[in-house]
């Protein structure tokens, strides 16, 4: 019966909290304390606290530790179940239906319209990521950066392998890093 009662509770969440994390934690938190009552506001206080912590989707972290509380190592991958079903069910439906109607003017135009969107987010995130860069190497070291990892890249070397070695990197200790740690 327990089982069967997390399903229901993390699948209702999962199936009606359109738009992720913000939209469904209030739905986890009414099936899970309000309902159920398998938690006080104060212990899912911290669960959430927690899932914010950490990286990811909320709504995955939340259900897999609320699982396993409730109902230990099957809870948890109940729970877990139960919260993903409902996105991959409507995924496969929505590409399949879109994958229909692929030849339609309308379709090739929404599709063209998120990639400037998308292009335009991703040119945010990367200026935040030069404005850092200036702030910690300088803007002279931050250029060479960039351009060589551009470089880089149109010589097919993986960004992952430059992932690697930048985090690899920042292990290394600067004179600028202790400066810092003296004052």
């Amino acid at each position: 019966m327990k089982q069967k009662d997390i399903f229901i509770a993390f699948f209702r969440s999962g199936i009606l909290g359109f738009g992720g994390g913000p939209s469904a934690i209030p739905l986890v938190q009414r099936e899970v304390v309000d309902l159920y009552k398998w938690m006080d506001d104060d212990e899912f206080s911290d669960v959430l606290s927690l899932a914010n912590a950490l990286p990811g989707p909320i709504n995955t972290k939340m259900a897999g530790y609320i699982g396993l509380k409730v109902g230990g190592v099957i809870g948890m991958i109940n729970a877990l179940f139960a919260t993903v079903i409902p996105t991959v069910v409507l995924m496969i439906v929505f590409l399949t239906s879109l994958n229909l109607y692929k030849d339609k003017p309308w379709v090739a135009g929404m599709s063209k319209g998120v990639i400037p969107v998308v292009g335009v987010l991703m040119g945010i995130l990367a200026w935040d990521f030069v404005k850092k860069s200036k702030g910690y190497f300088g803007w002279t070291i931050a250029i060479i950066l960039m351009a060589a990892c551009y470089l880089l890249m149109e010589t097919y070397v993986h960004p992952a392998i430059l992932i690697v070695v930048f985090i690899g990197a920042a292990f290394i200790p600067s004179k600028k890093r202790k400066m810092g740690e003296e004052k």
